[in-house]
């Protein structure tokens, strides 16, 4: 078979997909494709993505780069990693070391804003760079999972021991979150090496990281300089090709539902495994005899910021009358940020107290403040819906039967990721437990659903099982169970065969 170069697109032109389906190239595409470029057609949806030439080739470069410092890191000693962590951590604690990430991040915080951007996991705060620092003295006190024996079987006349191993270079690509870049560093510990591309919002934030603490820790622990990479990319096409590249033995994605589903679909379809952290959302159920106290508690506790594991949607089981205690959580939590609350109701509001029907609300959004309804009436098919909220907590609330038709509704809309219970009943935990199809079940806030506070592991993301369960692994990935595994054989009668 002869394979041709291509070399340009034609406005209109049918492009196949998914075996028996055909997208068409649009003006735009046909007009900036140049030789050179590359044009990645998802399969799954008939996407065309335009990979540039420069950002191809910049992403192919720091995966080869990767590459070649992952068979370096195979001679280097823990003692040199543990180094690596511990000078990474003090520089970003040092004042001179992080005043110039602070300043790269005061500016990414000023350009966010100007373009209407969320900017709720963007500003590198006392918390965050306190966080950043103790996740990674943890990877420096924690012991390194290579090497591990994790079954042995003995044979007569010899032996067989499974034994864990370094898994090569793991590709990331996360947005607007500065925190995740010291965190993603952990795969280190285990002997592998990462690329990082992260969204263009925090591009700068995370350049000044890598200047003046990561690439100074590498080289002052005689690591690969290498080990970890960045992709100076703003274009999301950087991401693509990194996805694309198969040398990775692992692609992580976190961020927004939409394009982390993307990227999942580029890996897939290049043979790369991949490790999904995108759509969330918690979801909490309350049966009829839940205690109010428990229940508002919970709930304002779940809405204290958006992030993955924050409160989506609620569902109180008819019995006691559980509203007011949910919207006195709701509104506390609206309080305590100073920004008010939004509510969404299945099946309208009409029974809403007097005080939420037709009140408005000043919204916080990302794009400004916005005079809206308090309590706006939701479509059930709806409950899917996350809402990204800024400084404005903002929940979906539905009533039902039974805590049957409660788990049937998260195991239909849910992106199967939190459940939490409240109840008196001894049997509901259990029961969600057994019937729901989440990674995450408890029984009191959701913000629990995080690596460090749950585990005392930085993580690299949070799995939900929207997209499949993972074979073999936790719904939390952190950097010490990225690994594969070796198996070594011990002979002892020379006269051993078959």
């Amino acid at each position: 078979m002869t394979c041709e170069r291509l070399t340009h697109l034609t406005a209109g032109q049918p492009i196949p997909f998914g075996g028996d389906q055909l997208t068409r190239v649009s003006g735009e595409l046909a007009a900036a494709f140049r030789p050179g470029d590359r044009l990645i057609v998802v399969q799954e949806t008939g996407d065309l993505l335009h990979v540039p030439a420069a950002v191809h080739d910049l992403a192919a470069q720091a995966v080869g780069a990767a590459a070649e410092a992952f068979e370096a890191l195979r001679s280097c000693a823990p003692d040199q990693i543990s180094a690596f962590f511990e000078g990474f951590a003090a520089r970003l604690e040092s004042e001179d070391g992080w005043a110039p990430i602070a300043a790269a991040n005061a500016d990414d915080v000023v350009s966010a804003k100007r373009r209407g951007r969320s900017t709720t996991r963007l500003v590198a705060t006392a918390k965050m760079r306190a966080e950043m620092i103790a996740g990674l003295r943890g990877w420096r006190d924690a012991v390194a999972q290579t090497d591990r024996i994790i079954e042995r079987v003995d044979h007569e006349g010899w032996r067989l021991e499974q034994v864990t191993a370094p898994l090569g270079v793991i590709g990331f690509v996360f947005e607007g979150r500065p925190n995740v870049f010291a965190d993603a560093a952990g795969v280190i510990r285990g002997g592998n090496a990462v690329v990082f591309r992260i969204g263009s919002d925090a591009l700068a934030t995370a350049r000044a990281i890598s200047e003046h603490a990561l690439k100074p820790a590498l080289y002052a622990a005689g690591l690969p300089p290498r080990a970890a990479v960045l992709v100076e990319s703003p274009e999301r096409a950087a991401g693509w090709a990194m996805f694309s590249d198969r040398r990775l033995a692992l692609a992580v994605a976190r961020g927004s539902g939409q394009a982390v589903t993307q990227l999942g679909a580029v890996a897939r379809q290049s043979g790369v495994p991949v490790s999904l952290h995108g759509a969330g959302g918690a979801w909490l159920i309350a049966t009829g005899n839940a205690d109010p106290d428990r229940l508002r508690a919970a709930v304002a506790a779940s809405l204290d910021r958006k992030a993955c594991n924050t409160l989506n949607v609620c569902v109180l089981v008819r019995g006691r009358d559980l509203a007011p205690a949910f919207l006195d959580g709701l509104r506390a939590a609206g309080e305590r940020g100073g920004h008010g609350c939004k509510l969404h109701v299945v099946g309208g509001t009409d029974w809403l107290p007097a005080e939420w029907r037709g009140a408005r609300a000043l919204v916080r959004r990302a794009d400004g403040d916005h005079d809206e309804a308090l309590a706006d009436p939701l479509l059930e098919a709806d409950l899917g819906r996350e809402w990204e909220w800024e400084e404005t907590p903002e929940v979906s609330l539905v009533i039902v039967q039974d805590i049957e038709e409660a788990v049937s509704l998260f195991n239909r809309y849910s992106p199967q990721f939190i459940v939490s219970v409240i109840s008196k009943d001894d049997a509901a935990l259990p029961y969600v437990w057994a019937n729901a199809n989440a990674a995450f079940v408890g029984n009191g806030m959701t913000r629990w659903v995080d690596g460090q506070y749950a585990l005392n592991r930085p993580e690299l993301g949070l799995s939900n099982w929207q997209h499949g369960r993972l074979l073999a692994r936790s719904g939390v990935l952190s950097g010490d169970s990225v690994y594969t595994i070796r198996s070594r054989m011990t002979q002892a009668d020379p006269g051993l065969h078959r």
